[in-house]
């Protein structure tokens, strides 16, 4: 009744979730006509905090999600959570994007556009407020999203580094 370690390495993978967040169709005329390549931006998370994103560019649509799923799958980090909610306030720009998030009380859900929205849902943060400006490249948005999600800390982690 020995356990396989590769089940146990796919089990940890089994409640992950893939969400296809944009695509994009790039042509190139050629002499024989148009030729097509897809781009795809992919988050992948497990609700309790792990998420992450993939972008992945190629000529045909299925191997470029497949492969933004696999980028967000290899990309993925833990970000804190306090509850259903951020620990505090932050803003930060990426490129043109500047965003802003802002804790919420129970219940309030989760208040911003549809790429960030994408993205706090899927970390399982419940109770949020965003709010997006500038650019609306949703590449630069996801950015931005994810920068701001580092730069979050938990209390436990302010406290350590200032000794109390």
């Amino acid at each position: 009744m020995s356990k396989n370690p590769e089940s146990k390495h796919e089990k940890a993978h089994s409640d992950l979730t893939e969400k296809v967040l944009h695509i994009n169709r790039c042509s190139k005329v050629v002499k024989g006509g148009r030729k097509f390549s897809f781009s795809a931006l992919i988050l992948a998370g497990d609700g309790k905090g792990r998420i992450g994103f993939g972008f992945a560019k190629a000529n045909e649509l299925t191997d470029a999600i497949r492969k933004g799923g696999e980028a967000a799958k290899k990309n993925m980090k833990l970000y804190p959570r306090e509850g259903n909610t951020i620990p505090h306030e932050v803003k930060t720009s990426w490129d043109g994007s500047i965003l802003i998030l802002k804790p919420a009380t129970d219940g309030t859900g989760v208040v911003a556009g549809s790429k960030a929205r994408a993205v706090l849902e899927m970390a399982g943060i419940k109770d949020v407020m965003a709010k997006s400006y500038g650019s609306g490249n949703p590449i630069n948005q996801v950015k931005a999203i994810f920068k701001a999600l580092s730069m979050l800390r938990t209390r436990e982690s302010i406290k350590q580094s200032r000794g109390v």
